[in-house]
């Protein structure tokens, strides 16, 4: 498994949409460069339609967690982006990457 995260954005500004594609290992600790890949896209154009395709990356279902409530409420996080914009965000997410944190064992 590759821990960097590597980021690649597609725009059609004639159509609005962007289309945010991670690959590497998503966590709670890089998922803040995601967001903020993903703010510079939406501020491209307003009414822009963002799908963040996490389909090729091993993503701990934490942070999948917390992008599907970015997409719920329609917001970044607020220490991303301070000024709330609306962003319309769809997650592609494939299960079988779906990664959970590893159990521990009680001594």
């Amino acid at each position: 498994m590759n821990s960097k995260l590597n980021i690649v954005v597609r725009v059609d500004l004639d159509h609005s949409k962007a289309q945010v594609i991670a690959k590497g290992h998503i966590t709670i600790h890089s998922i803040n460069a995601l967001y903020v890949v993903a703010k510079r896209a939406n501020s491209l154009k307003g009414g822009l339609d963002l799908e963040l395709d996490v389909s090729s990356a091993w993503v701990d279902q934490e942070a999948l967690d917390m992008l599907h409530a970015a997409s719920k409420t329609r917001q970044l996080p607020a220490m991303i982006d301070p000024d709330q914009a609306p962003c319309t965000i769809s997650v592609l997410a494939d299960r079988r990457h779906t990664r959970t944190a590893p159990a521990r064992l009680a001594a």
